[in-house]
């Protein structure tokens, strides 16, 4: 029955990781195997209907669904298998704070790797969205439980440290380009009057 079984690629475990989510430049050895497989990789997640996204200048790597404009005869057939997730006010208020302070980590260019965000500066600037009539305790009690959603989709990752610093991932740049970080902005400015 072994005998059944494909050959084990070098690529299969980079192929693995990013089905689980985004590849970073900072698993060297990944990322190697990946650079070395790009277009391996590129065929083999195409049969899946996904695409394979590499960004080098960002050093990151990831899966995204087949649009509509992209896919041939026959894909449409095939299940989604990445869901769009729908995000709160709360959550979506985050995302944008977010993106706002890793563009301007971008800009600053810093020589640390990481654009890490304390949590007290995150609560200041996300008040500023809410009534000041609000519980300050329920705020960072519902500020916290968006961190993590975000943290489970990616986005962030907890620094540690007191005070709690947040982790801005670079896959947030994809998923919220900075052409609808602009809208986003007006539409939660408008919610917030």
């Amino acid at each position: 029955m072994a005998d059944d079984m494909p050959e084990f690629r070098d690529w299969s475990r980079v192929a693995v990781m990013l089905m689980r989510g985004v590849v970073y430049r900072e698993d060297d050895r990944v990322w190697n195997v990946l650079l070395s497989n790009v277009s391996t990789l590129e065929s083999y997640f195409a049969r899946l209907g996904l695409r394979l996204v590499v960004v080098e200048s960002d050093g990151m790597a990831y899966l995204r669904q087949l649009n509509e404009d992209e896919a041939t005869a026959g894909y449409d057939s095939l299940p989604k298998l990445f869901r769009a997730t729908r995000l709160s006010y709360g959550q979506t208020l985050l995302c944008v704070l977010l993106r706002d302070e890793l563009r301007r980590f971008e800009e600053e260019e810093v020589r640390d790797e990481r654009c890490v965000i304390d949590e007290t500066t995150l609560l200041q600037q996300w008040e500023s969205f809410f009534p000041t009539s609000r519980d300050e305790v329920k705020m960072l009690r519902d500020m916290q439980a968006a961190l993590k959603k975000l943290e489970e989709l990616g986005f962030v990752a907890q620094f540690g440290g007191e005070p709690t610093g947040w982790e801005v991932r670079r896959i947030l740049k994809a998923r919220l380009p900075a052409s609808h970080l602009e809208e986003l902005r007006d539409v939660l400015a408008k919610h917030a009057e």
